[in-house]
């Protein structure tokens, strides 16, 4: 059997591999085929071919019924036109009748000039509703803090059931009801928040219209930086320098960090500080937990506790597995803790009057900063969250000229940072960060060789063995949760003997939260993000966790060590078991 196959596409010769779809074949020869519902990421070697919104069909060999070109497998000889009238006629027509059912409020939604619905109708030229009728009507969805769930805009090309079910595991989104009347939807059609939804995003990231987004929280910010009674301060965290250029025509992998800084004064915040900080302060107190466990031997492998996706998925599918976990908080909510505590009585203020914005990559930090268990006396640690692309968004409004602004750095005592904290941003740094530290501690000397290679990528699972003090320390990394699912299913038969894993709940980290300027499936994007991170990390003067002198500070002025008392009551937490149905 020949292995390649010889195909003619607008009267094109190509050789492909057998198997290979007619929109594969095509983009070998730069021709664009237009779609909705392929969904495709190649750094997670991932492909979902539906055909189901068919505004990709193509010609084939001159037969009377057209053919999905991102699901019909190419044969020897075939011979397909990918632009005929009769094929812009079929797509023009499938496009309108999708907006015939389809809000006309562009100008209102939060998709609004990132809705790939909204770049096919410009694209076609389609500049009126041509089959005017019957429109479907569904309650929004608000109940909860992260996700908005808005079904009037679903176009039914279900990317968002592929996200949450093959890639996630999560199972809360399903196709529902036929004909008219279809639609994805929960089950019974609860809210988000009463079903086993993890808040992670990757829903919304999928979304090619604004069927499902994220709760802003940009106008509450405004609200807060205009209180004259009210101190207000920012964290940003990692990942996002890394990814908010590409909103003002940066190149991707462009790291913007002192712009970020610079354009948050601007804004109005009484004080800019880092995350990274706080992930510094995590690093202290997850390595002192895990060198705990492998001296005892007990509960392992640890299993890093920054994601609250991942924390509220293994709380509702693995509650057997909640002692493994670290008990520390994640960054986001370690800072908030600290702002409230250690910064507002250094600057005498009562800790209701101050406000603490974060800016995550992530829409389940929205829904962390909620949980009950981070606030104090009716005071929550983390006020106010909101993402990458509300971010900016604050700073278009807000007239900033983004490109001309000269880097600044971070305020203190919450600004100082390693190289270790910055790489949290990405599938494996937390886990490297970790063992810098460990490997320092464990050896009692300050070791040179900082560069944990083998951890570091964005797919699938990768497993290494690091030899630190004469031990052998097991590890793993993997990011999303449908791998996650797989490491803890080995740990649940006894199959895997691991000293920590590191888990993120969104495929490649926090680098492509749910929160972050959207890629539209184009992965090489989450690889730029990465080097920035990692060129940040190298440019550093301290790359170790516990290097970083305002974390040492903080210890000596006010925790006074890691694992202490007070150091269990404000940076860590306890788990619950969670209804999975």
């Amino acid at each position: 059997m020949s292995n390649t196959v010889n195909v003619t596409i607008n009267n094109m010769p190509v050789k492909v591999a057998p198997g290979t779809t007619i929109l594969e074949a095509a983009s070998k020869l730069e021709i664009r085929i237009p779609t909705l519902c392929h969904f495709k990421l190649d750094t997670f070697d991932f492909e979902h071919r539906t055909g189901s919104c068919r505004i990709c069909v193509v010609e084939v060999d001159g037969k009377q019924n057209l053919a999905p070109a991102c699901c019909t497998p190419v044969h020897e000889g075939m011979n397909v036109k990918t632009n005929t009238i009769r094929v812009i006629n079929a797509r023009r027509t499938i496009l309108d009748l999708i907006l015939s059912d389809h809000p006309k409020e562009c100008l209102t939604c939060e998709q609004n000039g990132s809705c790939q619905l909204q770049d096919l109708a410009a694209e076609m030229g389609l500049n009126k509703i041509r089959y005017a009728g019957k429109t479907s009507t569904y309650k929004i969805d608000l109940a909860n803090e992260a996700i908005v769930r808005d079904m009037n805009k679903c176009i039914m090309c279900r990317k968002c059931e592929v996200a949450c079910n093959e890639i996630q595991t999560v199972g809360v989104l399903s196709g529902v009801n036929r004909g008219f009347n279809a639609t994805v939807g929960t089950v019974s059609n609860r809210p988000l928040s009463d079903t086993k939804c993890v808040f992670c995003g990757q829903c919304v990231a999928a979304c090619p219209v604004g069927a499902l987004s994220a709760m802003n929280r940009s106008y509450d910010v405004w609200v807060a930086l205009n209180n004259p009674k009210k101190k207000v301060v920012v964290q940003t965290a990692p990942a996002v320098r890394a990814a908010l250029g590409e909103e003002f025509d940066f190149e991707p992998g462009t790291s913007v960090t002192g712009k970020m800084a610079h354009a948050l004064r601007l804004l109005g915040f009484d004080a800019v500080f880092d995350t990274d900080f706080a992930a510094d302060l995590t690093i202290m107190e997850e390595t002192t937990e895990l060198i705990e466990r492998v001296k005892a031997n007990k509960n392992l492998p640890l299993l890093t506790s920054c994601c609250p996706g991942w924390v509220k998925f293994f709380e509702h599918q693995f509650p057997d597995l909640l002692h493994i976990p670290s008990s520390a908080k994640s960054p986001q909510q370690m800072f908030g803790a600290m702002a409230k505590t250690y910064y507002a009585k250094k600057i005498g203020i009562d800790p209701s009057d101050l406000i603490v914005v974060s800016v995550m990559p992530c829409l389940a930090k929205k829904y962390e900063a909620s949980r009950e268990e981070f606030s104090r006396e009716g005071v929550r640690d983390v006020d106010i969250v909101i993402s990458t692309r509300e971010l900016a968004g604050m700073i278009k409004e807000a007239g900033i000229l983004f490109k001309n602004l000269e880097d600044q750095d971070f305020d203190n005592p919450l600004g100082e940072s390693t190289g270790a904290s910055v790489i949290f941003g990405s599938s494996g740094g937390v886990l490297e960060a970790a063992l810098r530290t460990a490997a320092d501690w464990l050896t009692g000397e300050d070791l040179e060789a900082v560069d944990y290679e083998p951890v570091r990528g964005l797919s699938g699972i990768r497993e290494a063995t690091v030899k630190v003090a004469g031990m052998d320390l097991k590890v793993a990394v993997t990011s999303g949760l449908g791998n996650a699912r797989k490491l803890l299913e080995k740990i649940q038969k006894g199959e895997a003997d691991y000293t920590a894993i590191e888990i993120m709940a969104c495929p490649g980290g926090c680098l492509n939260g749910g929160g972050q300027p959207f890629i539209h499936g184009d992965t090489s994007i989450l690889d730029k993000r990465r080097d920035a991170i990692y060129a940040e990390d190298k440019g550093k003067p301290i790359r170790k966790s516990h290097k970083n002198p305002d974390i040492i500070k903080l210890y000596d002025e006010f925790l006074k060590e890691p694992g202490s008392e007070l150091a269990h009551k404000l940076l860590h937490t306890k788990y619950i078991t969670r209804d999975n149905t």
